[in-house]
């Protein structure tokens, strides 16, 4: 028998779906940003493999010559993905989601072993909760990224102003790199949790839509089924009832 059961909040939901525009429009203004000094190569042994990015993807995306427009996206919607991932990360900690997210000591081993899996080269997938290992691995990376890609960027806006944090980050050069090979983590993620979702189907997309998910029962608990909750055994009273 099937029954609808919770999945997701409302308020983990609402930073998921704001996030994705946001850090959109972050990456397409600094590619606006980046275009004004597009030093960045992929060389090896001396030889240039690739060069970011090349002309005619520039001029593909009407990127040239826009580059105080995209300055102003950039240092406008970044306090939107700031402010965002400050009030997720704070939603974790307060209703302890932040346990089914962190990495678990076997969890690398069993993210090789999904891995096996969703390229249907292992028939069983390796047990889980609400995230596989792999989620768990990429979600708590993709939360420590956006932290990153702050503080590199605020390294590399206000050089002068926060003289400690460039330190930090090894220096102005330094931190533009740090951002920029972020900012290419950023699209990779993205590519990959796309294709996660296309192969975990549609109940698994709907259940970040609407909160909830279809589930098969082996009873009939009636049409509405909620997470199990933990039954603690009752302390007898002192004199013994």
């Amino acid at each position: 028998m099937k029954a609808i059961k919770e999945k997701h909040s409302l308020l983990m939901r609402w930073t998921h779906w704001v996030n994705f525009p946001i850090l959109t429009i972050m990456i397409w203004s600094g590619m606006l940003i980046y275009w004004s000094n597009d030093v960045y190569t992929l060389t090896l042994f001396g030889h240039t493999f690739f060069k970011f990015f090349p002309d005619w993807f520039n001029k593909a995306l009407n990127i040239p010559a826009r580059l105080h427009e995209g300055m102003a996206f950039h240092f406008l919607f970044m306090w939107f993905f700031a402010l965002n991932g400050v009030i997720y990360v704070i939603y974790t900690i307060i209703s302890g989601a932040w346990r089914e997210i962190v990495p678990q000591k076997r969890s690398f081993k069993e993210a090789w072993l999904v891995l096996l899996h969703d390229l249907h080269i292992r028939k069983m997938a390796p047990p889980q909760k609400k995230y596989n290992a792999a989620q768990r691995i990429a979600y708590t990376a993709i939360i420590i990224m956006g932290f990153g890609s702050l503080f590199t960027g605020l390294a590399i806006y206000k050089p002068v102003q926060f003289n400690k944090l460039t330190w930090l980050c090894g220096g102005y050069h330094a931190a533009r790199i740090e951002h920029f090979v972020l900012t290419l983590g950023f699209v990779f993620f993205f590519l990959i949790h796309v294709l996660q979702v296309v192969l975990a189907g549609w109940n698994n997309f709907r259940s970040v839509v609407s909160g909830f998910e279809i589930v098969e029962t082996s009873s009939a608990p009636g049409p509405f089924v909620k997470e199990p909750t933990a039954i603690t055994p009752s302390t007898p009273d002192t004199d013994g009832k």
